[in-house]
C-alpha cells in the first residue's frame, strides 16, 4: 500500500494536473519554489519568515545553484522578486508576488478540492480520526532519521552478510 502511494506521490499527479488545468506557464520545479517560498509551517516544520535561495535549497533539498537558477527565472516570469531583509540589510530575501501568491493559492484550492471531494462521503468520525493519524504518520521518516537506529546493526549486517554471500560476483 505504501509502496503504491509513493509511486502515486513521486509520478506528482496533483500538481502536474493543477499546472494544466489552471493553464500555468510553469514546470513542476518551479511550483516547487513557488511553495517553498510561500513556506507553510504545516509543510516544512518551521515558522515561516524572511525566505533567501538557500531557504528555498534546503526546503527542497536541491542544489543552491539550482534554487538560484530558478529563482531567477521566477523573477522574470514575474512570480517572485527581490527583496531587502528587515533583519540584515545586507541581505537578499525572495518574495511572492501577487501573481506568484494567487498562483499558490490556486495550486492549494485546487488541491483540497479533490482531496474533499475523495473525503466528502467520510463521516465526520473517520475524518477526525484520518487527519491527526496521517500527520502523525507524514513524520516517520523525519523522526527515524533522528532516532538511534543502532538497534537493528545486528539484522542490518545480517543482510549484508547475506547478499556478499549469496549474490553472483559480477566480473
Amino acid at each position: 500500500m505504501l509502496q503504491k502511494w509513493r509511486r502515486r506521490v513521486g509520478r506528482r499527479e496533483l500538481g502536474k494536473m493543477a499546472l494544466d488545468r489552471l493553464n500555468l506557464d510553469i514546470d513542476l520545479s518551479k511550483l516547487d519554489v513557488l511553495m517553498a517560498t510561500s513556506a507553510p509551517t504545516n509543510e516544512f516544520g518551521e515558522e515561516s519568515g524572511e525566505t533567501m535561495v538557500s531557504t528555498i535549497a534546503c526546503r527542497l533539498s536541491i542544489d543552491p545553484s539550482r534554487a538560484s537558477r530558478l529563482v531567477s527565472d521566477l523573477i522574470g516570469q514575474g512570480y517572485l522578486r527581490r527583496g531587502v531583509s528587515q533583519q540584515d540589510a545586507r541581505r537578499t530575501i525572495v518574495e511572492l508576488t501577487d501573481k506568484g501568491r494567487l498562483t499558490v493559492e490556486a495550486v492549494r484550492t485546487l488541491k483540497f478540492m479533490i482531496l474533499g471531494d475523495y473525503i466528502k462521503n467520510w463521516d465526520s468520525a473517520e475524518v477526525e480520526h484520518f487527519i491527526p493519524l496521517l500527520d502523525r504518520f507524514s513524520t516517520w521518516s523525519e523522526e527515524a532519521a533522528q532516532k538511534d537506529q543502532t538497534r537493528f546493526e545486528p539484522t542490518i549486517e545480517a543482510l549484508r552478510e547475506k547478499l556478499k554471500n549469496e549474490l553472483p560476483e559480477e566480473g
